[in-house]
């Protein structure tokens, strides 16, 4: 495991902070073992966790039931080394010199098992992209 003060940050937001950034979370947490720091929010947070969202990546062997949807705040991106939006539009805050993705990724709010499914895959495929990535360049710059 990387020393936490160390490690890289990746924030991931989406509006409700309750379906595509929840899964984006829980896969750098689980693919990365412990070697990036992890953290999501939403601009407009919902009540709970997507519940399709939690059975998908039960499904896959990651528990995110324990999770609520939090808050987005300039602090949490100011922390991030990396900050990877998905469908948030304007709404997420940009600074100068932070790097930021946009995953076009479809909302599983409202979608059947299948579509989640997919998207679930999709956003896995996106975060071990992304983990090859730190592992070449920990603290990537501003891009």
């Amino acid at each position: 495991m990387v020393d936490p003060v160390q490690a890289p940050s990746v924030l991931f937001v989406c509006v409700h902070n309750a379906g595509r950034s929840q899964m984006a979370a829980a896969w750098l947490t689980h693919l990365s073992r412990g070697s990036v720091r992890v953290h999501s929010a939403g601009t407009d947070p919902g009540a709970e966790v997507e519940p399709a969202a939690v059975a998908a990546m039960a499904e896959a062997g990651v528990d995110i039931s324990a999770e609520l949807p939090k808050a987005l705040d300039a602090a949490a991106v100011l922390e991030a080394d990396v900050c990877v939006t998905m469908g948030c539009g304007d709404a997420c805050p940009v600074f100068p010199g932070k790097r930021y993705l946009d995953w076009t990724l479809q909302d599983p709010a409202g979608q059947g098992m299948e579509t989640v499914r997919r998207i679930r895959d999709e956003i896995k495929a996106l975060v071990e992209a992304l983990i090859r990535e730190l592992a070449e360049d920990p603290r990537p710059a501003a891009g």
